[in-house]
C-alpha cells in the first residue's frame, strides 16, 4: 500500500535505544573481560570459566521467549528499567562476590536483566524504524557491539589494575540506562499507536497471511542453525581469544584485552554496515555474505603470525557480524505480528547458543589446547551453504 507521506523514522528514539544496548553490552562484557582475573584469583581451569559463561547465557536466553510473548499481548514499555535493576544488582554481587558459586549467581542475575531489556527494546526498534528497518536493527546493534567491545578496555585501563571490586563502579552506568529507558517509555505510547494503524491498513488491504507455515518453519530452522555457528565461532573469540593471545604469542593481559577490544569494535561496523546495505540489496544476500564470506580467513587464522592475527581476525568479525541485523529483520519479515517473541527468541538465541558453544569449547581448550579451539572453528562459515534453503521471501514488500 502507497501512503501519501512515508513512516516516520524516529532517529532521536532510535540513537537513545542504541545508547542503552550500548550501556546494556558493555556491563555484560565485563564478564568475559574479567576472566583471566578470575581464573588467576581462583585458581579456574577453562571447563569452569565455560560453565560461568553458560549459566550467563542460559539465564539471558530462558526468559526473552517468555517476556517476548507476553509483552506482543501486554505491551510493557517500562519492563527495559525493570531488566536494568537486575543488571545492576549482578554487578554489585560480582564485584562482591567471595567464591566460584557467588560468581555463578552474580552472572545469573546479569543475565536475567538482559533478558528482560532485549524485546522490548527489539520491539521499540522496530516501532521506531518507519520504513529503514535495516538503519534502525544497525543503529540497535551497533550499539551493543560498541558497549561489547568497550569491555575489554574498560577491564585493561581498571579492573586489571584495581581488582574484582572495581566492577561495583560500573553499576553507575546502569542507572544511567534506567534513566533513558524511562524517557523512551513516554515516546513508546505515540510511535506504537502509528506503527498499529499503518499495520492494520496493510492488514485490511491483504487479510490473508503472508506467508505459509511450511516458508516459516523452514525460514526459522535455518536461521537458527545460522545464529548456532555463528555464535560459535563468535564466542570462541568472546571467552578464549586473550587467552590464546597469551599462551601463543605471550602477551600480557592488558595487550591481549586491547585485541580483543579491536575485534569486537569491528563487529560494530560490521553490523551497521549489514543493517544499511540489507535494506538496499536484500537480507537473504547479506546473509550469504556475511556467513560463508569469512571461510578464508578463517582458514588462515590459525597459522599467522600476531600481525596478520590482529588482522585477520578484524576482517573475520567485520563480515561476520554484518548478518545478525538481517537474520533478525528476516525473522521478523516471516513473522510480522510477533515482534516481541522474535526479538526474544533471537537475541536468546543469542545468549543460550553461545552458551552452550562456549561450554564445550572449554572442555575441548582443557583436552586439546587453546590452539585446537581455532582450528576447529576455522570450518564453521561452511555453515553459510545452508542458505541455499532460506526461503526467497518478497523482502521489500515485507519491510514496508
Amino acid at each position: 500500500m502507497t501512503f501519501a507521506t512515508p513512516p516516520r523514522t524516529y532517529l532521536a528514539v532510535l540513537t537513545a535505544l542504541g545508547a542503552t544496548h550500548l550501556l546494556n553490552d558493555l556491563m555484560q562484557s565485563l564478564i568475559p573481560a574479567a576472566y583471566p582475573i578470575l581464573k588467576q584469583d581462583y585458581g579456574l581451569d577453562f571447563v569452569q570459566i565455560g560453565l560461568i559463561t553458560l549459566t550467563f547465557q542460559i539465564a539471558g536466553s530462558l526468559l526473552q521467549p517468555v517476556m517476548g510473548m507476553v509483552t506482543d499481548r501486554y505491551p510493557a514499555p517500562y519492563s527495559p528499567v525493570v531488566g536494568m535493576t537486575f543488571t545492576l544488582s549482578g554487578l554489585v554481587c560480582l564485584a562482591l562476590a567471595g567464591s566460584y558459586a557467588a560468581i555463578l549467581v552474580a552472572v545469573a542475575l546479569i543475565g536475567i536483566g538482559s533478558s528482560i531489556f532485549h524485546p522490548e527494546a527489539t520491539r521499540m526498534a522496530r516501532y521506531a524504524a518507519g520504513d529503514r528497518q535495516g538503519l534502525a536493527q544497525g543503529i540497535f546493534q551497533v550499539g551493543g557491539q560498541a558497549g561489547g567491545a568497550l569491555g575489554p578496555v574498560l577491564a585493561a585501563l581498571i579492573i586489571v589494575p584495581w581488582g574484582q571490586p572495581s566492577l561495583a563502579w560500573f553499576a553507575v552506568l546502569a542507572l544511567a540506562a534506567m534513566v533513558l529507558l524511562t524517557w523512551i517509555g513516554r515516546q513508546q505510547h505515540s510511535i506504537r499507536a502509528e506503527f498499529t494503524d499503518r499495520s492494520a491498513r496493510r492488514r485490511a488491504e491483504s487479510p490473508t497471511p503472508q506467508h505459509g507455515a511450511a516458508t516459516i518453519a523452514v525460514g526459522l530452522t535455518v536461521l537458527t542453525f545460522l545464529m548456532f555457528t555463528k555464535n560459535t565461532y563468535g564466542e570462541s573469540f568472546r571467552s578464549f581469544y586473550t587467552f590464546y593471545l597469551i599462551e601463543k604469542f605471550g602477551l600480557s593481559i592488558p595487550a591481549s584485552q586491547m585485541m580483543l577490544f579491536v575485534f569486537l569494535m569491528a563487529a560494530a561496523v560490521g553490523v551497521l554496515i549489514g543493517g544499511v546495505v540489507g535494506d538496499a540489496i536484500g537480507r537473504r544476500r547479506i546473509i550469504w555474505i556475511s556467513v560463508l564470506g569469512p571461510l578464508p580467513l578463517t582458514l588462515i587464522l590459525p597459522y599467522a603470525d600476531l600481525f596478520w592475527t590482529g588482522v585477520l581476525t578484524v576482517a573475520i568479525n567485520l563480515v561476520m557480524a554484518s548478518a545478525f541485523a538481517s537474520i533478525l529483520i528476516y525473522a521478523m519479515d516471516l513473522l510480522p505480528n510477533r515482534i516481541g517473541l522474535i526479538g526474544g527468541l533471537f537475541y536468546g538465541l543469542n545468549f543460550g547458543l553461545g552458551g552452550i558453544a562456549a561450554a564445550l569449547l572449554g572442555i575441548m581448550a582443557d583436552s586439546y589446547g587453546v590452539e585446537a579451539v581455532y582450528r576447529f572453528c576455522a570450518v564453521l562459515p561452511l555453515a553459510g551453504l545452508a542458505v541455499w534453503f532460506l526461503p526467497p521471501i518478497d523482502e521489500r514488500r515485507a519491510g514496508r
